[in-house]
């Protein structure tokens, strides 16, 4: 038998546990669906903060202009002022819900500064910001007799009208399927309304800052369900991760810069002043690629973050984490200078989204990361997804009830999910393989800095991939691993498909083949050709 609930959401970050917690107190039953355990979120590992105006020395129209900078001309404007002017109340919900910002010795926020901002305006709770905001949460969610989390429940696809036929009306949402890691049986849930804060899908590369969860799993979700996806070429690397040989970069949070880090080269040199004004402090694009072009100028594998001379009691009640982080591997923040390279961090395009979070395919919704509301436009500002999450899961909590109170459906039979005589894989290893393939693919031929030739390398690895990946679904038993691998070949092509697109470089995407910027920025778009969706096995 199918569950039924009035609301469903797919992920257990920020985005998706405050737009559970304001459907509920609608009075909506909400069930929140997390593919690993209700902790583990690209959310929880957000170290920086949460950028908002809070100070007498700050203003909204600042905060605004940093934004549309560091976007690059494909911001949209009435998106930006919106989610920058909802800030502060969103701000105050969370203090609400028992949140502990960090406080300066006068009482007020301690407030850092990150790059591309033009005053301290970020709040965080030393440099473990984003498990801070989980645990509030959390707390908050279990305390909710409307929302039923469930924990190791992979959402496979979406269960539209439209695609089984299942009325005679417009084509919405009516559910999805979802595989119970556990049991190993996939479930049916029914609801009206579905919303996907599945994160980002930084696996995609070879070096990430992301947790393994963020496999795009929303992105091709929605894709195969006929939504549009925009701007996937805009893929963030943050500038300084700690250099590792292996695929284990941790993230060194921006907000050290803020405190006075600087980037020096092999030969100790600071470098950044020549390549931008604001220096260290430069937007995250501009810092990458710097670092990467340092780092080919030498054939070096990395550069130096230097904030040595920094007492270390400072450093060390700043940033605990990464001190400590960095302490484990014989390196002190206060007296040794830590090796970084780029990584790849967030996804500023997705699927397509209001100012709501609605799409375009009635009942369906999303919000944060795997998102695009056009707030971050070609380049996020440091910061600032926190903020859309939370905004954005208020306005898509609205438009919810909205939705639900004006029009709501009955829910139709949806077809039981038949796995026929399929049998476990005994070549796992073609799993491993693709999958290691396609992050080495997406790192050399997609990266940083990108070319067409490179780009149609990669179109034509991940069209076998493709291929090799849609036979084993069909002729195996489905695992989470096949799972998160179908999605990025998905998410990859999409990315790859909207880089081009894109003749010209502009934010994140830098490409030798085309210097300059075109007069009039447009966003890149890819929707599903009539007829090219997969059929579900067994329906």
């Amino acid at each position: 038998m199918p569950q039924d609930y009035d609301v469903l959401v797919v992920g257990s970050g920020i985005a998706g546990l405050s737009l559970a917690l304001k459907t509920a107190a609608a009075g909506w039953r909400t069930a929140i669906l997390t593919k690993k355990t209700r902790a583990e979120s690209n959310t929880n590992y957000a170290q920086g903060g949460i950028a908002c105006v809070t100070s007498d020395t700050d203003d909204f129209e600042s905060h605004v202009q940093d934004t549309l900078t560091a976007g690059d001309g494909l911001c949209r404007e009435d998106v930006v002022r919106s989610v920058v002017r909802d800030g502060p109340s969103r701000i105050n919900e969370l203090v609400e819900l028992g949140l502990k910002f960090s406080r300066d010795p006068g009482g007020g926020y301690s407030l850092g500064r990150e790059g591309g901002h033009s005053a301290r305006r970020i709040l965080h709770v030393k440099d473990i910001t984003g498990r801070a905001i989980e645990d509030a949460l959390l707390h908050a969610v279990a305390k909710n007799p409307l929302i039923h989390l469930m924990e190791h429940l992979f959402a496979i696809d979406l269960v539209t009208s439209g695609k089984f036929e299942l009325d005679t009306g417009p084509n919405r949402v009516v559910g999805l399927y979802a595989l119970d890691v556990i049991s190993r049986k996939v479930k049916t849930f029914r609801a009206p309304a579905v919303i996907l804060s599945t994160g980002g899908a930084g696996q995609v590369y070879l070096y990430t800052t992301n947790p393994g969860i963020a496999t795009g799993d929303g992105v091709a979700m929605a894709f195969r369900a006929g939504v549009a996806v925009e701007n996937m070429e805009f893929i963030q690397f943050h500038p300084t991760t700690l250099y590792s040989k292996t695929h284990d970069r941790f993230l060194i949070s921006e907000a050290v810069r803020g405190e006075g880090a600087v980037l020096r080269n092999f030969a100790g040199e600071t470098f950044m002043a020549g390549y931008h004004p604001l220096a260290d402090l430069a937007p995250r694009d501009v810092v990458a690629r710097a670092i990467d072009s340092e780092m080919k100028k030498t054939g070096a594998e990395h550069v130096w973050l230097d904030i040595t001379g920094k007492p270390e009691s400072i450093l060390q009640d700043r940033f605990p984490l990464i001190f400590d982080r960095c302490r484990k591997i014989g390196l002190n923040l206060s007296t040794d200078r830590i090796p970084v390279v780029p990584a790849a961090h967030y996804t500023c395009g997705g699927v397509v989204t209001n100012l709501d979070a609605e799409t375009p395919l009635p009942g369906l919704f999303a919000c944060g990361e795997v998102a695009s509301t056009g707030l971050h436009g070609a380049n996020r500002l440091a910061s600032n997804s926190l903020l859309e999450a939370v905004v954005m899961a208020d306005r898509g909590a609205r438009a919810i009830h909205a939705y639900l109170s004006s029009s709501r459906p009955d829910l139709p039979e949806v077809p039981h999910w038949v796995s026929g005589d399929v049998h476990d894989s005994d070549e796992q290893v073609v799993i491993s393989h693709n999958w290691d393939e396609l992050r080495r693919a997406m790192w050399d031929y997609m990266g940083i800095v990108r070319t067409t030739k490179r780009l149609e390398r990669a179109r034509t690895r991940i069209g076998t991939l493709k291929r090799e990946i849609h036979d084993y679904y069909w002729n195996f038993r489905i695992e989470p691993r096949l799972l998160e691998l179908r999605n990025l070949i998905q998410v990859a092509d999409l990315i790859v498909q909207c880089g081009l697109q894109r003749a010209e470089s502009r934010g994140l995407h830098f490409t030798l083949d085309h210097l300059e910027k075109s007069e009039s920025p447009v966003d890149t778009k890819v929707v599903l050709e009539p007829g090219a969706v997969d059929e579900v096995p067994g329906l």
